[in-house]
């Protein structure tokens, strides 16, 4: 056994890479999505076993000289599901009468923060359409806050922030809030513009209410109050986020990445962030990912493989 390959599989794409025993990254491909709780285990499955079979094409070894394979994926943050996903790729590679030396279902969010530090002790702040954080300390133990869905957590999220900005444009339909540049761009860009549109669309077409978030953003651009609070507010709710880290860690040095589409690029959003963690946590160091999440499940397999020749 040679070889390690660590997957990141996202709603959009799976990206996938291989590496010596070392952690030395030898390939990478992509592939489809593969959010098995959208589009079920037996598609991701096929996508998940088509990556291997195509670094084991490219560097010309068979399915013996892999190691450890770790797929970190969306949806896997439960035990009961990781484990459902870990069944349906080892039942799909027997069907091919092919056997993995190892075959392991993490969250995407673990192999993420692996990823980010190298398997050093850190923090990851993830916030897209949903929002958690994860942290490792010195003994290795992995921690987390928030998480806990749209209905009754993911503060400082897409969805939170996108729902703010539609219950803005309802109340000023109904007289019950003042005027806000919300409205306008919710009806240039999704043709809401009544009571009754939002209503159907939120409640009877499945609409995307985390879609609302940059609407909102662009809105605290031109200077719309309504925008501005919602951002003031959510932004605070991401800065508990990371005290409460802070707390469980005791790391001398606290050190964090923004992943997710909200925070991780530049936005006023990402910027009112940075601003209160310098005012209210100075002592905390933002940082870019050392390594991608695939590499972070490679750093994972790499330990496994260690704790198993350990035993």
């Amino acid at each position: 056994m040679h070889y390690i390959i660590g997957i990141d599989g996202g709603g959009t794409k799976t990206h996938c890479v291989i590496a010596n025993l070392e952690g030395e990254s030898l390939y990478e491909c992509s592939g489809e999505a593969s959010n098995f709780l959208l589009i079920g285990t037996e598609k991701v499955s096929e996508t998940v076993f088509n990556l291997i079979d195509k670094c084991r094409h490219e560097l010309n070894i068979s399915f013996s000289d892999i190691g450890a394979i770790i797929l970190g994926t969306t949806g896997a943050g439960r035990k009961t599901d990781s484990e459902r996903m870990e069944k349906a790729i080892i039942d799909y590679a027997a069907g091919k009468n092919i056997s993995f030396n190892l075959f392991h279902v993490e969250s995407d969010a673990r192999i993420a923060l692996e990823g980010a530090f190298s398997g050093k002790p850190g923090s990851i702040l993830i916030a897209g359409t949903g929002s958690i954080i994860f942290g490792k300390d010195e003994d290795g133990e992995i921690h987390r806050a928030g998480g806990f869905g749209r209905l009754i957590g993911d503060e400082g999220s897409g969805y939170s922030i996108g729902q703010k900005g539609l219950a803005a444009v309802s109340k000023q339909f109904d007289g019950r809030g003042g005027r806000t540049i919300i409205s306008n761009l919710v009806k240039e860009k999704f043709s809401l513009d009544s009571s009754e549109n939002i209503i159907n669309a939120v409640y009877k077409n499945n609409f995307d209410i985390a879609s609302v978030a940059p609407v909102v953003f662009e809105a605290a651009k031109q200077g719309d109050s309504s925008a501005l609070k919602i951002i003031d507010e959510e932004s605070d709710e991401l800065v508990l986020h990371i005290l409460a880290m802070k707390k469980k860690l005791k790391l001398q040095e606290f050190q964090i990445a923004f992943l997710g589409s909200l925070i991780k690029g530049e936005n006023i959003y990402a910027r009112t962030l940075k601003k209160k963690i310098i005012l209210r946590a100075p002592d905390v160091k933002i940082k870019e990912p050392e390594h991608s999440p695939a590499v972070g499940a490679v750093l994972i397999g790499k330990e496994l493989l260690s704790k198993e020749d350990n035993l």
